[in-house]
């Protein structure tokens, strides 16, 4: 069995995380499928989809992480055409996926990992997010 929904919202622009883990929880639980996995997939160039505490020192952390390691302006040849170089290397190295399993009908994922979507883009994006559960 496989079943496919779409969550839709708004980022507010550069290293915007959104916390989508009670919708996830949400599709999986609708779905009624018992046990098997879900994947949850950002169609897109400068999204992306992570694992992470939602704890607001750590975001900061990570996003400044994300800042520090690929830098906006550090003179990427794509800057020529439109000035969100590291918004790609960005989404490249964080990945656009993530796969969990599907225990007895619940989404089985650490005490501390929550789902997040990260906007990497330069400026509020309105995003879709593909989660597909597929099991028996």
């Amino acid at each position: 069995m496989i079943y496919t929904k779409e969550l839709r919202f708004s980022t507010r622009g550069e290293i915007d995380l959104v916390d989508i883990t009670a919708e996830v929880e949400r599709v999986v639980e609708e779905s009624g499928i018992q046990n098997g996995h879900v994947l949850v997939f950002v169609p897109g160039a400068t999204g992306a989809i992570v694992t992470i505490e939602h704890e607001s020192g750590l975001l900061e952390d990570f996003k400044r992480a994300l800042m520090e390691l690929l830098p906006k302006g550090a003179g990427y040849l794509h800057d020529r055409i439109d000035d969100n170089a590291h918004s790609h290397l960005r989404a490249t190295l964080l990945g656009a996926s993530e796969c969990f399993p599907v225990v007895n009908g619940r989404l089985v994922r650490g005490t501390w990992q929550q789902i997040f979507f990260v906007e990497l883009d330069v400026r509020p994006r309105h995003r879709r997010v593909i989660v597909q559960v597929v099991g028996e």
